[in-house]
């Protein structure tokens, strides 16, 4: 119910028209319309203004129901709201994606960290705004004449919840939308929806029901014929084993599985493993984002396992899962570096890798670069200085080395000094750029190779590289013409050509001890057990279980059985211990 003020003596408020009134009517109806100005500015057709309005609504009830006056309620919402956008869109402008509700569910150090490391100057604005909105809050304060009653507001809160859920049910969220950068304030209403809707039913991770007994992880995954496994055998701690380096090749894949793409000569010899071999590396992600293929590979399970909360996973991960690539190779003695492009701070990669037995984490700081795009030679010879400062301490090394030149966009020339003389081949001039990206690639892959060899003639390496995810360009290649529409039925469908990338194994001076595991078609967290496998070293009674069905499906993991193996492995896991607080 709207009522004047009181006065805090209980006398009668001054009269709704005085002066005092007046300005606080004001005061109401500018931030209102202050609010309006800024939905309609970012929101973008009748569904997601609706959806806004409904959500705009929602905040002004939820502080009503703890302060009963309009203006402070506006006030506070306005803030929220200008804040919310300018944080999407700064998250846009990083990660192609705006703001969601997950944003709020995981809040740590490390995104604080990440901010300020990408806008150092961010401090002092911050505080200013901070100053600066105290007046403005003790002026409304003061002058608000309106009171609304908590049973109004209540019912305002329901009201608004209530149409919320129903819009975003009714009109699920397209799987494209939050990377448009734009319904900042709608999207993140409706993602609400789907992150309560799944934490609810599924919790923050699939697995299967908690077994009595746990079931032990030295069983093969099929509940109905459990085979005892051999226990894994010790690592050897005098046993010569070969330095691995684990490629993370930007967005790379083979032109060539696309139609009518017009290539140089020897293009798709890069593409090819030691033995002559092209494997074909499936993703998780089309187009972006990386930390899926990070993820995968580091700790050997799916990204997709978690759902519509995959987009976080390194940060849900990030201290909670213990069972990885890193820390297995580190029970046979392994030194374990990561060169990282970025800050460390970024999705909580420092802590997610260094939770996996990352020995050492090099970021881009440490690198002593301010850009995390550089050539690739840059990040080969980062890569050569840690050996140089390794190999005398004779404790083979695992490295995780990223590349970043063939990021987007491809419609700037990227360095051009890198390819003096450079003649396109006569497609598109993005997708001419994206090749000739791939060729700098590979000339400072056979560079790196070399000093190799040169350097340490007398050490053991494996290399083991990947295409973490197709460009964005990909259905341009793949599919000319396609619809939008029609794109998204394939990507939900996880339609592998989407997905499909490469996977090389290259060695130096070292034989693979075994690739019976490194199959022509390869699922992304299969991974670990194909570099275990080929180095030589035992795998430990986790990846051992993964082998087998690994085996079991030929190559694919969370899609076999429906989803039924992963699952089962998931709860394995936790039931060891391995995966914690998810």
């Amino acid at each position: 119910m709207l009522e004047t003020g009181k006065a805090e003596t209980g006398r009668e408020a001054a009269p709704i028209w005085s002066w005092r009134s007046r300005i606080g009517v004001a005061c109401v109806a500018v931030l209102h319309l202050g609010a309006l100005y800024a939905l309609f500015t970012t929101e973008y057709g009748p569904f997601a203004i609706a959806l806004s309005l409904l959500a705009w609504l929602f905040a002004n009830c939820l502080v009503l129901l703890l302060l009963p006056r309009p203006g402070i309620a506006a006030a506070l919402s306005l803030i929220a709201t200008v804040a919310l956008i300018a944080l999407s869109r700064f998250k846009f402008d990083i990660l192609q994606l705006s703001i969601t509700f997950l944003d709020f569910l995981i809040i740590d150090r490390d995104t604080l960290s990440f901010l300020l490391s990408v806008f150092p100057r961010l401090k002092l604005p911050l505080l200013l705004a901070a100053i600066a909105a105290v007046p403005v809050l003790w002026l409304v304060w003061r002058t608000d004449p309106f009171r609304i009653s908590r049973k109004a507001s209540l019912a305002g809160l329901a009201l608004a919840a209530a149409g919320i859920s129903g819009m975003a049910i009714a009109v699920p969220e397209q799987p494209w939308e939050p990377f448009q950068g734009v319904n900042h304030i709608s999207n993140l209403a409706r993602s609400g929806v789907v992150a309560v809707s799944r934490l609810s039913s599924t919790g923050w991770i699939e697995a299967d029901p908690p077994a009595q007994p746990p079931l032990p992880l030295a069983r093969v995954a099929h509940a109905a014929t459990p085979l005892s496994l051999p226990p894994p055998l010790e690592c050897e701690a005098k046993a010569k084993r070969p330095h691995i380096v684990m490629m993370l090749d930007e967005s790379s894949f083979d032109v060539t599985s696309a139609p009518g793409i017009k290539v140089p000569a020897g293009y798709t010899d890069y593409f090819k493993s030691a033995d002559g071999k092209q494997r074909t590396f499936v993703a998780e992600a089309t187009g972006g984002p990386t930390w899926y293929t990070e993820f995968n590979v580091i700790t050997g399970l799916s990204a997709r396992s978690f759902g519509d909360l995959k987009f976080y996973v390194t940060r849900i991960a990030a201290g909670r899962v213990t069972r990885g690539l890193p820390a297995a190779l580190q029970r046979c003695g392994y030194k374990t570096v990561s060169l990282y492009p970025t800050y460390g701070d970024f999705l909580s990669a420092r802590t997610f890798q260094k939770a996996l037995g990352v020995d050492e984490f090099i970021d881009m700081a440490e690198m002593g670069v301010s850009e995390d795009m550089q050539p690739d030679s840059f990040y080969f010879d980062q890569a050569l200085k840690v050996f140089s400062r390794e190999v005398p301490a004779r404790a083979p090394v695992f490295m995780f080395l990223y590349l970043t030149a063939n990021h987007f966009p491809w419609t700037d020339v990227y360095r051009p000094e890198l390819t003096p003389g450079w003649k396109g081949p006569g497609n598109t001039g993005e997708i001419d750029e994206y090749i000739r990206r791939q060729t700098v690639t590979a000339r400072d892959y056979g560079e790196f190779i070399e000093k190799l060899k040169r350097n340490h003639p007398d050490e053991q390496f494996l290399i083991v590289r990947f295409g973490d995810h197709q460009p964005n360009i990909s259905q341009k290649m793949l599919e000319p013409g396609i619809d939008r529409a029609h794109l998204a039925k394939r990507v939900m469908a996880f339609d592998r050509r989407y997905f499909s990338t490469y996977y090389a194994i290259d060695t130096i001076n070292f034989r693979p001890a075994d690739l019976s595991s490194a199959f022509d078609k390869l699922d992304a967290a299969y991974l670990p057990i194909v570099i275990q496998d080929a180095a030589g070293v035992p795998l430990d009674p986790s990846f051992a279980e993964q082998k087998s069905i690994m085996l079991r499906c030929k190559g694919v993991f969370y899609s076999c059985n429906k989803g039924t193996e992963a699952r089962r492995f998931n709860r394995l896991l936790i039931d060891a211990g391995l995966i914690k607080g998810l």
